[in-house]
């Protein structure tokens, strides 16, 4: 879902709040600020035309557009993880091993069995496959070459539970969860969630994540807790059922269209609610406070007196010689045209309208 906001009210209609049934009337707009909480890529759907124009527009945003469009695809996401591993090393940051490639031609065989197969940038656990052999990774590569896209190939590991480790603002939270359906894909089935501590090794790896693309104010990693004990990071930025697929590995973060999960989703719409309050205060009242200043310095009209002083004035004053004496205003053609408002009236107007817009939007959700 996207949210827009403007300082100046409009109207839009949104039948069930996805993108691609937002319908606008009148004349086009440029919203002052954004709240992105789906993906501008998936499997069966494509909106980056829409994120380039939002860029190019300089609209501010939560996550920014920056680095909602380094996350249209995983490898590129991986690859900044790698880039963290390096720097923390790989016990602080145990990233799964993972192969690239670019084409069905590269595809000869895995490095080891089994394996998973991910086909191009989906959620959801779209376009997974589970490789026992040498034999199936071949029939897999005859799929890879009809489809067109490229895939990732890391090793499969059988985990006792996965974690989800998230950050709102300065918030943290991590949460375990276990499938009981049997399923590889630990999002298809039953599965059991509990909120557990959160440690220093987790808030850890969280940060490093946040910091990704120039900064990520909502983010949420993936790892596995397999049988041996060890730890994996499996994913970040973007989760969308209840649970991931059961792999031992870091491939990816989750960015501010993260799942919310747990009996504190409504604790976190309210810290996202507070985020982005607290982002608009930073981008929209500097607009709103040097386009005053400017229309000072051109010498904009003073404020007129009121109403009473001004008839005061008007009869206190002998009229010139040889001109005809102005003529007075009274007190209801004085009133008739106020002076602008004080200066701080309509930054704390516009921002108390939009904390119950807050309200109105997430208390739904």
């Amino acid at each position: 879902m996207i949210i827009m906001w403007t300082i100046n009210p409009i109207r839009v209609h949104r039948p069930n709040g996805l993108l691609n049934d937002v319908k606008f009337t009148g004349s086009s707009f440029r919203p002052d600020f954004l709240l992105i909480r789906q993906h501008f890529r998936d499997a069966l759907s494509d909106y980056r035309p829409l994120l380039l124009g939002l860029k190019y527009g300089g609209v501010p945003s939560v996550n920014s557009l920056h680095s909602l469009y380094n996350f249209q695809d995983k490898p590129w996401v991986f690859s900044q993880l790698l880039q963290i591993q390096r720097k923390l090393g790989p016990e602080n940051f145990p990233l799964i091993e993972q192969v690239y490639f670019p084409n069905h031609k590269e595809m000869v065989t895995a490095p080891r069995y089994p394996c998973v197969v991910k086909l191009g940038h989906a959620h959801g656990g779209l376009g997974k496959l589970k490789v026992e052999n040498h034999y199936d990774f071949q029939d897999v590569a005859s799929v890879v070459a009809v489809t067109g896209a490229y895939c990732v190939v890391q090793p499969f590991i059988d985990a006792k539970f996965d974690l989800h480790v998230q950050k709102i603002a300065s918030n943290y939270k991590a949460f375990m969860r276990k499938s009981i359906s049997g399923n590889w894909k630990a999002n298809i089935g039953s599965a059991m969630l509990e909120q557990v501590p959160m440690t220093d090794r987790y808030r850890a790896w969280i940060d490093a994540v946040a910091e990704m693309f120039g900064g990520l104010d909502v983010c949420a990693l993936e790892a596995l807790h397999a049988k041996d004990g060890r730890e994996y990071i499996t994913e970040t930025g973007e989760t969308d059922g209840p649970i991931r697929n059961k792999e031992a590995q870091l491939e990816a973060v989750n960015d501010s269209s993260m799942t919310l999960l747990g009996e504190t989703q409504e604790e976190d719409r309210r810290l996202i609610a507070e985020l982005v309050a607290t982002r608009m205060q930073t981008h929209c009242k500097p607009v709103l406070i040097k386009q005053t200043s400017r229309s000072a310095a051109m010498g904009s009209p003073p404020v007129p007196p009121p109403p009473h002083q001004a008839l005061q004035h008007q009869v206190s004053q002998p009229a010139a010689p040889h001109h005809n004496p102005p003529p007075l205003r009274t007190g209801s053609q004085a009133g008739s045209n106020p002076g602008p408002p004080a200066p701080g009236e309509e930054p704390e107007d516009t921002m108390r309208n939009l904390r119950k817009t807050f309200a109105g939007i997430f208390g739904d959700m």
